[in-house]
């Protein structure tokens, strides 16, 4: 048999239990990923008990809630609460997606909350995504024009505007990127599920006129094509975007241009 020498941070082990709230009838159970690198500690996975009559229905709610009245040093993001920033995006039952718009009540039991998979941890439920930020620059996220300036703006047909829906509501949670095999052994390499719908978005806009320096960018064994249309992009994504999609979009204008 196989012998593997894990590191040590790789052993997660039972955290404490908190105590129920006094007085408290309808109790949500969170367990919740904690880790601090700081301490020098393996992960744990802390209990809590949620008094659902007293924050909101919401899963986001009931981490604020633990945070204000049962354990301050928990670490998480969040900003909008409306589904539109992404910060809050997390593993929640299984599933990557977002803490503000993941009802307690469409989780049947314990709440299991961890940080998005397959990321460098900075503390609990905060992943690092400096890497994936560097790979959404280095797709060149904006309009690149040659042509002189217009006076007023870039104009633009109902028609092709169409084309860019179910791509500019993308909101770089990571959601889809994190449950893609693919970028869990590549992502140094290959730019993952999330970049690539957004690199899309570029491509297929009229205005923008450099489509051939942005898919040469692309052409290359792993950027582009570790996409093996496994679909956990597709499933997950909490906006309801199909990344995949998007990908062999840019798979099929590689080859029409070849033509």
């Amino acid at each position: 048999m196989v012998q593997l020498t894990l590191p040590k941070n790789s052993q997660i082990k039972q955290g404490k239990v908190w105590e129920k709230p006094q007085g408290a009838k309808n109790l949500a159970e969170y367990k919740i990923y904690r880790y601090d690198p700081d301490t020098g500690e393996n992960p744990r996975v802390d209990t809590f008990y949620v008094d659902r009559d007293d924050c909101g229905p919401m899963v986001l709610d009931g981490l604020i809630w633990i945070k204000n009245k049962v354990d301050s040093t928990l670490t998480f993001r969040r900003s909008c609460r409306e589904g539109i920033c992404g910060s809050c995006a997390m593993n929640i039952d299984g599933a990557n997606t977002l803490a503000c718009t993941k009802g307690m009540d469409d989780i049947k039991g314990t709440v299991k909350i961890y940080p998005l998979p397959h990321m460098p941890v900075v503390k609990d439920l905060v992943p690092d995504l400096t890497r994936f930020y560097a790979q959404h620059a280095s797709i060149q996220p904006y309009l690149k024009t040659v042509t002189a300036k217009p006076e007023k703006e870039w104009r633009q047909s109902r028609e092709d505007r169409a084309k860019l829906d179910g791509l500019y509501e993308c909101i770089l949670c990571a959601c889809c990127s994190t449950s893609c095999p693919s970028y869990w052994w590549v992502g140094d390499r290959y730019l993952g599920p999330a970049v690539l719908l957004q690199a899309y978005r570029w491509l297929i806009d009229s205005r923008d006129e450099a489509t051939g320096e942005r898919l040469d960018d692309l052409e290359d064994p792993f950027r582009l094509y570790r996409c093996h249309t496994i679909l956990n992009c597709a499933k997950t994504c909490p906006k309801g975007l199909n990344p995949a999609k998007a990908i062999a979009e840019i798979k099929k204008m590689m080859i029409e241009r070849q033509l």
